[in-house]
């Protein structure tokens, strides 16, 4: 591991989480006029996921920050226009479409690769990229069909090979239709001064290291490299060169760097009180989340009913620059469905019915039940609260 320079600054624990929080875009007045577009821009990837109980989470990550914003705009300002693109960075993610050119690193990785235990029938990949060529964007049914007729992993032979060539970066993901993927040539959905692979990958592991810091506002190594998966090796390369500068931050037993911006000014405004998806980049490392909110945060979607504790979906409660509990929504007719509350005690009633109301208006419905409350001292006020 690179030896760390003396640190530039010494924060609180305090400081920390409100410069976290301007810096994913919870503190402050919400920008407006730069919209969903603004958000996408500033945080640098949205992650994207199947799950859909209130909304799916590339919707409720513009929502938090920007509040009801309607669920057809935040869609068309993610794939309009050629704005953005979908590929592998934290996730599969949103991403800003002039971060293009800084994904040549990965592109040119999954080219070294393997082939993924995928036997692909001699002259597949061409047709589906000729396919596209005369008859895109097209989703992978019309490509021939996504399946096999076997399990969910079991493949056809056009989707194997569209989705090696996303990997690739000869195909872009350029929208989601109904959840498919819409694939269309990169040479069509690229701007032509983006379209290319000439930054090597320093300068690419470099600007994603930027970026991470950028959109953290203070990170560890862990941090900072998670945020578009990236090795500690690859951060320890450039970290030096990125422009992040060390800093040391109170009750942190390692290493940090920090955004120079975020250290030029005091964060102030406004807080946001909104539920957070469990995929939003607020909270996605579980170790930074327990260490800026004392709050320990796990999706449950996978573990087996019986063994959860919060439940399926549990939506962290965002109020006052803390998290103060979490509920698990679902949505039936019109009325919204607290399953499972967890609360911190009597001062998250009011934020979290706030919230609840929020969010039910946002989805449409006309009201919201509460089902069953950790505290259940606090059951009834939480109720009459919603009312």
């Amino acid at each position: 591991m690179t030896p760390v320079p003396r640190p530039a600054a010494e924060l609180s624990a305090d400081e920390v989480r409100r410069i976290a929080l301007r810096a994913q875009g919870f503190l402050g007045a919400p920008d407006r006029r730069a919209g969903v577009r603004g958000v996408l821009r500033h945080l640098g990837a949205v992650q994207l996921d199947t799950i859909s109980v209130l909304a799916r989470s590339h919707e409720l990550i513009p929502y938090a920050r920007l509040g009801a914003v309607g669920r057809r705009t935040v869609e068309d300002a993610y794939w309009t226009e050629g704005h953005s693109f979908e590929y592998w960075s934290h996730a599969a993610c949103i991403l800003p479409v002039e971060e293009w050119p800084h994904f040549a690193f990965r592109r040119r990785a999954y080219r070294a690769r393997p082939q993924w235990n995928h036997d692909l029938p001699d002259g597949t990949y061409d047709t589906v990229v000729k396919q596209l060529r005369a008859e895109g964007p097209l989703t992978s049914t019309e490509l021939g069909g996504a399946k096999n007729g076997g399990e969910w992993w079991d493949w056809s032979a056009s989707k194997v090979a569209v989705e090696r060539a996303l990997m690739y970066g000869e195909v872009v993901c350029t929208e989601r239709r109904s959840w498919k993927r819409v694939y269309d040539l990169a040479e069509r959905a690229i701007p032509d001064d983006l379209l290319h692979d000439e930054l090597d990958d320093t300068e690419c592991v470099r600007r994603l290291v930027r970026l991470a810091g950028e959109a953290l506002g203070v990170g560890t190594r862990a941090d900072i490299a998670d945020y578009h998966r990236l090795k500690g090796e690859q951060f320890d390369a450039v970290v030096a060169d990125s422009g992040l500068v060390p800093v040391t931050v109170e009750g942190w037993s390692k290493p940090a760097w920090a955004d120079p911006q975020a250290l030029a000014s005091e964060p102030r405004g406004r807080h946001r009180t909104t539920l957070l998806s469990p995929f939003d980049s607020l909270i996605w490392e579980r170790a930074r989340t327990e260490r800026i909110f004392g709050f320990t945060h796990r999706l449950e979607a996978y573990v087996p009913k019986p063994k959860r504790v919060y439940g399926y979906f549990a939506m962290p409660l965002l109020s006052g620059g803390k998290l103060l509990g979490r509920v698990d929504p679902a949505r039936e007719g019109s009325t919204l469905v607290a399953r499972q509350v967890s609360l911190h005690g009597a001062k998250s009633v009011a934020p979290m019915a706030q919230a609840l109301r929020e969010a039910a208006e946002w989805v449409g419905c006309d009201s919201v039940r509460i089902e069953r409350v950790d505290r259940p001292e606090l059951t009834a006020d939480l109720v009459r609260a919603v009312s």
